[in-house]
């Protein structure tokens, strides 16, 4: 059985998952944030969605 989920889940769950066991201070989860939006509209943003693609396609291969 396979289960398709998008990435965005994946890292929703992941995050509710590190707030919910690790209990980062407020700011630094607000600066993490900021720092993805910032991150988004770098030169770099082509390169990690490219990066990120490409390890999901490697795992999907594998399993």
């Amino acid at each position: 059985m396979n289960v398709t989920l998008p990435l965005v889940v994946v890292l929703g769950i992941a995050a509710w998952l590190i707030v919910k066991f690790f209990r980062p201070k407020p700011w630094a989860v607000i600066a993490l944030l900021l720092f993805g939006f910032y991150l988004a509209h770098t030169f770099m943003a082509p390169a990690i969605d490219s990066g990120t693609r490409t390890g999901v396609r490697i795992v999907n291969n594998h399993h």
